[in-house]
């Protein structure tokens, strides 16, 4: 099964937080964690990657806390996913240690090639500010056959 893990999902969480807030005040890991119901520390570390990826600001003292570093309509899923997991991969025909054992049989490599890059496409085409417009349905990116 496909889906992101709980690492992305609350880096997405926090991202979608700040530009709600309109990044006027810092937030700190343990406000947004309790805020969202989630662990604390997790969240820290999340918040820490985000920042290290250069996505969020963090501040330092009594007041301290973290900030977008970019206009929430600069950063797209893809971002936030890639900043927390690494490059997005979502077969395994190739990994940091080269193609699979099978790539030279592989019937499907191509096409699965093909979907990992629409995959890729459609997180890209997807912001923070969309993230946070209210919308009937699920229009934030149109699909076309």
């Amino acid at each position: 099964m496909f889906k992101l893990s709980k690492r992305a999902d609350y880096g997405l969480i926090a991202l979608r937080h700040l530009a709600i807030n309109n990044n006027q005040v810092a937030a700190s890991a343990g406000d947004i964690a309790e805020l969202y119901g989630i662990s604390a520390p997790l969240m820290a570390k999340v918040l820490q990657k985000l920042a290290r990826q250069g996505l969020l600001r963090a501040r330092h003292g009594s007041s301290g806390g973290y900030t977008l570093a970019k206009d929430p309509s600069d950063i797209t899923a893809l971002d936030a996913i890639s900043a927390i997991e690494g490059p997005l991969m979502i077969t395994s025909c190739r990994t940091h240690r080269g193609e699979c054992d099978h790539a030279t049989q592989c019937t499907v490599r191509e096409p699965l090639q093909r979907l990992n890059e629409s995959v890729l496409q459609v997180l890209g085409m997807v912001t923070i500010l969309q993230m946070t417009e209210e919308r009937a349905s699920s229009s934030l990116v149109e699909l076309r056959a």
